[in-house]
């Protein structure tokens, strides 16, 4: 989780980005840091619009649109000012904080996902699945109630006799 934060920070420090605002790590690093997955080789940050504004004015020839988010391509970062429309703002809404840099919530990683997972890209729409599959998985390991859990497990074979339902068991 802090080794995700510090790889970021070490490469914004080396490739000399300040921000007003700490930017948003999301994507794959988002998911490395949730320990869900290993990220890729590139680091997705979201930026106020204010920085992004700056940025833009001073790499013109690396500024990128998809469908209204603009962002910043240099190496290994893309930065967006926002994903799916969304804003820093809404982004940073229960973000986790370290070292200057803000870590989108696991929710908002779920939603990103999802809204992702529309995309039509059959490429990319696969990654995302996997990707939601991941977090499902992540959220039954970390957050289910382990008692409950384990009692469930001794009646599947009644579940599967009774579509799933048990009426009138002795509990």
């Amino acid at each position: 989780m802090y080794d995700v934060v510090k790889v970021i920070n070490e490469k914004l420090l080396r490739h000399d980005m300040r921000f007003s605002k700490a930017p948003i790590v999301i994507g794959g690093m988002a998911m490395e840091y949730y320990g869900i997955r290993k990220a890729g080789a590139d680091i997705d940050l979201i930026i106020h619009d204010s920085d992004y504004q700056l940025l833009a004015e001073k790499f013109p020839g690396k500024r990128k649109d998809i469908w209204g988010d603009l962002g910043i391509v240099i190496d290994p970062f893309e930065i967006w000012r926002s994903i799916m429309l969304f804003d820093y703002d809404f982004f940073s809404q229960g973000a986790i904080s370290h070292d200057g840099i803000l870590v989108m919530s696991l929710e908002k990683l779920l939603f990103s996902r999802v809204c992702a997972s529309g995309i039509k890209s059959e490429q990319t729409k696969s990654k995302y699945e996997v990707d939601l599959e991941l977090i499902e998985k992540h959220y039954y390991e970390i957050y289910r109630n382990k008692e409950f859990t384990t009692n469930a497990e001794t009646n599947f074979a009644a579940y599967n006799e009774n579509g799933g339902v048990i009426y009138g068991g002795n509990y």
